[in-house]
């Protein structure tokens, strides 16, 4: 189960937002109910420079999501792809839906040109950081956020 992706659909919205959510509390973040229904939007228009993939169960039903955002690079004349958001259901983790999610977004990135793939993820994020370390290099940057 879960090793098989594909581009989110109109119909997954609920799945989605169950499986968003979930990941939301994860990182015990707060975001209002207007900016999912936003981000859910974004994913469905093509314009928007944001993709939405799944893993999806035997059911083609969402186990897990990966959401993109392509934009343009000071440092190349191309695109690149940042992984904003990726989760897995608990009841589908260690079944290969993880890597598969990760495999269709260097697709996806390598589809539109893309020449960076990049996330980030905290460092006490042992399980996804165990399957980012066969998938990815560790790139060596400390992330900085502007104080309140």
């Amino acid at each position: 189960m879960g090793s098989r992706t594909r581009p989110l659909a109109p119909d997954d919205r609920d799945d989605w937002q169950t499986l968003f959510r979930a990941y939301i509390d994860f990182y015990r973040a707060d975001v209002p109910d207007d900016i999912v229904a936003m981000t859910w939007s974004r994913l469905m228009d093509a314009s928007s420079g944001m993709v939405g993939l799944c893993a999806v169960d035997g059911d083609d039903r969402p186990v897990g999501i990966a959401l993109l955002v392509f934009h343009l690079s000071t440092w190349s004349r191309t695109t690149y792809c940042y992984l904003e958001d990726l989760y897995v259901a608990p009841a589908a983790r260690g079944q290969g839906a993880g890597q598969a999610l990760i495999e269709a977004v260097y697709r996806a990135a390598d589809d539109r040109g893309a020449t960076r793939t990049y996330w980030v993820t905290e460092d006490i994020n042992d399980g996804a950081r165990r399957l980012y370390d066969r998938v990815a290099i560790r790139a060596p940057y400390v992330q900085y956020r502007r104080s309140a």
